[in-house]
């Protein structure tokens, strides 16, 4: 045992449980936590990356997270701090993705007393209970280690999500004896044999089977498993955006969700693993009568939420995919291969979604440059929302986007903690102006750091998919969606970031070819007029 302080207590076991980078802001609720962090980053143990706004710490962890699999941890102080970083923590939550939120509190003895004191709000672990898995708060100093261990367990057991541990300022500076914990040992949640052989037997005799997976294949890393169950049944695997890169694009098997609509009426089979399935079980082209619907999910509560399955298993998807496609082999049939079919399919696709421009080439030029393992950070923005289906990726961990929150003006800070995650890869930021502008402080942050990220920002002076809404929907009359913006390439130069002023997609594939040789952190302004919608594409046959 050891006498340590709080704030020695909660830094040292961050450190037993594997943690080496931190996203944080320091204050004065905070200062005995960041003097336990000192000796640590001064041995190189833990590198602390402080941004400008407590907004950036959640979503850089984020970025870390789900482009290495490792825990994303950030750092705010209470009230406001944690407020501001609320966002990034629900769009955490909506993607599975394990980070670990650290804030400070009010002195431990006025909790709940109401009486003003700085950055004093109230309910605020319950609060957190709404953007976390999980949320706890050391009392006592000998509490931290316990509290971070089972921090630890919680977001990385079953369905891996956020979760929130909290110090007040007292506790971290008061002084105790106690044990560290080291990482906790996490199982990987095995499948029912029974339902597995039972779905095995529907997937082994189905002519024509099909696969829908989602961020679950990623998170598990069973992309390995996938293709083989894949192979095996020549079966197609539609990727949402959040499970892109699960299977290489190159393959035939791999398949965006447009392939969804004219796959789906045709199977016989549908296996669905660790995704919602929300677009096909509320679409008209969804599986109906006579189709044999397998979910598999870590999640028991996901089991049916959005379509009821024949069979539904319960499972880490990497261990479930590997006893299935055991149990598949058994019961397989001959099947000829879908290649030409699904390669024609492929093609069709190319064609009517070359002829959204110009968001199709400003997305090929990226492509074209990219290196094949370079990670995308997409955005709520026009050649954003094109990317999510049309963008080719070959990687796992190489496309990350903000699910369901759909959480405007993430991309930025997001992809400046994949880039810290992933120091031999290059990252690449697709933002809007609307969104970039919500984090461009960070630019401070990308210059301190020397973070190599290529941020591009699509310049059209408005909230582009608002003021075409508005526009469409209400006979012209448009509402609070211009914007007015200095010279973005400027504003980076400012910051001491290279700023590159890109004109159309060929301008932009220079750019971007100017920015590797340099491998500086670059920002890329793209002027950009109005593009057209690419949602009747996407959201055919959609039931409202």
């Amino acid at each position: 045992m050891a006498k340590l302080t709080g704030g020695q207590a909660l830094a040292r076991s961050l450190k037993t449980h594997g943690v080496d980078t931190i996203f944080g802001l320091p204050g004065v609720q905070l200062d005995w936590f960041f003097d336990g962090l000192y000796d640590l980053q001064q041995k190189g143990e833990i590198k602390i990356y402080h941004t400008r706004h407590e907004q950036a710490t959640t979503y850089m962890a984020d970025g870390y997270a789900r482009t290495t699999g490792k825990p994303g941890v950030a750092v705010m102080v209470p009230g406001p701090g944690l407020l501001n970083g609320m966002a990034g923590l629900s769009t955490a939550y909506s993607c599975s993705s394990p980070v670990l939120s650290i804030s400070g509190q009010i002195r431990s003895n006025l909790i709940g007393k109401g009486r003003g004191e700085l950055h004093e709000i109230p309910y605020q672990l319950e609060m957190m209970k709404s953007v976390t898995k999980w949320a706890s708060r050391a009392m006592k100093p000998d509490e931290v280690p316990g509290m971070v261990h089972e921090a630890f367990k919680q977001m990385l057991s079953g369905h891996v999500r956020p979760v929130h541990i909290e110090v007040p300022p007292d506790v971290l500076q008061a002084e105790a004896e106690m044990d560290l914990f080291s990482m906790p040992e996490i199982e990987r949640v095995k499948p029912d044999p029974d339902k597995i052989e039972k779905a095995a037997e529907a997937l082994g005799k189905a002519e024509r089977p099909i696969i829908y997976v989602g961020g679950g294949i990623l998170r598990a890393e069973a992309w390995d498993e996938l293709k083989d169950l894949a192979e095996m049944l020549e079966a197609p695997v539609i990727m949402s955006a959040n499970g892109k890169g699960s299977i290489s694009a190159r393959h035939h098997l791999g398949h965006s969700m447009l392939s969804g609509f004219d796959l789906t009426p045709k199977s016989d089979a549908v296996l669905v693993v660790g995704t919602r399935f929300v677009q096909p079980a509320n679409s008209d082209w969804g599986p109906g009568e006579g189709q044999t619907v397998i979910q598999m999910d870590i999640d028991e509560e996901e089991i049916g939420r959005n379509y009821k399955p024949d069979v539904g298993v319960v499972s880490d998807a990497k261990v479930g995919l590997a006893a299935l496609a055991e149990r598949t082999a058994k019961h397989n049939r001959s099947r000829e291969s879908r290649k030409d079919e699904l390669e024609a399919l492929k093609a069709q696709q190319e064609d009517l979604l070359f002829e959204i421009q110009p968001q199709a080439s400003y997305a090929q030029a990226i492509r074209e440059v990219l290196p094949e393992d370079g990670i995308v950070v997409n955005e709520s923005t026009q050649v954003g929302y094109f990317s999510a289906v049309g963008f080719p990726v070959y990687h796992p961990r190489t496309f990350i986007g903000s699910g369901y929150q759909g959480t405007l003006g993430y991309g930025f800070a997001t992809a400046l903690g994949a880039q810290v995650g992933n120091p031999d890869k290059k990252v690449v930021s697709i933002n809007g102006d609307g969104g970039f502008y919500y984090n461009v402080q960070e630019l401070s942050t990308m210059a301190k750091f020397n973070n190599n990220l290529i941020a591009i920002v699509f310049n059209d002076g408005a909230y582009g998919n608002v003021k075409r809404i508005q526009q469409q929907s209400f006979n012209g009359r448009t509402i609070a969606s211009d914007l007015y913006n200095p010279e973005v390439a400027k504003t980076a130069e400012a910051f001491g970031v290279q700023g590159i002023k890109a004109e159309g997609p060929d301008g932009l594939k220079n750019a971007m070819e100017e920015a590797m040789k340099s491998d500086a952190p670059t920002l890329i302004e793209v002027p950009v007029g109005e593009m057209p919608g690419m949602w009747h594409l996407v959201r055919r046959g959609q039931r409202t």
